[in-house]
């Protein structure tokens, strides 16, 4: 399959999730929508990834208007589509659900919990029922009208599906230790408290990562 993985900057790439669409022998094309505009050629799946970007900077980030419409023309048209962290933001706003910013912003690992719809979904279902979620954001969404929620971490939806082939997740499968680090480098005592926490708690949930991305795969194939 030919993958496409949608970027919003250079510390926000497909990282693991790029590991998995090649080892499992697809083709990865990464399209920076910043710098590219909206893709012009067909995928046979997409991933769009996380970014510093929110929804409502569209003066500041006009290419947010393109990500919609290519969002919507993708569900529209059955693209297996997953959505991560800035990713699941523009597609929760482009099929119509709330997107804004959160009280407190979530930096770490978090309790995570699947619906009972998520236990059985064919991509969210290949992890636990109960997992720690690594989460690096300060907005939130509410699931699209007709969506699914499928995550919650507390009160805070953490995952959903829109029809059959798109996801959205707003924790992130595909991080990489330092790029977590990079992320937040400017906050020196949030920086150690991750640090402390990527060492606890890392491994596994890259290992959880690359279960959800291998399921994603499945389902875009199937």
């Amino acid at each position: 399959m030919r993958i496409l993985a949608v970027t919003h900057g250079p510390e926000v790439g497909p990282e693991l999730l790029g590991d998995v669409v090649r080892e499992r022998g697809h083709e990865l094309i990464e399209w920076d929508i910043r710098t590219q505009g909206r893709p012009t050629f067909d995928a046979d799946a997409v991933l769009v990834l996380g970014g510093p970007q929110n929804v409502g900077e569209e003066s500041e980030q006009p290419w947010l208007y393109e990500e919609y419409d290519a969002l919507r023309r993708w569900v529209e048209l059955g693209t297996p589509l997953l959505g991560v962290c800035l990713g699941a933001q523009t597609l929760a706003h482009a099929a119509g659900a709330r997107v804004g910013p959160l009280e407190s912003r979530l930096a770490g690992f978090y309790e995570t919990e699947l619906t009972a719809a998520g236990v059985d979904d064919p991509v969210l279902g290949a992890l636990p029922r109960t997992f720690e979620a690594l989460n690096a954001n300060a907005y939130g969404f509410d699931v699209p009208p007709g969506g699914v929620p499928l995550a919650r971490a507390g009160t805070l939806e953490q995952a959903y599906r829109v029809g059959d082939r798109a996801w959205g997740v707003q924790f992130h499968p595909e991080v990489r230790r330092d790029q977590v680090l990079r992320w937040f480098g400017e906050d020196g005592d949030l920086t150690q408290t991750l640090e402390r926490a990527l060492d606890d708690g890392l491994a596994r949930w890259q290992e959880l990562g690359r279960r959800l991305g291998r399921a994603f795969l499945a389902a875009a194939a199937s």
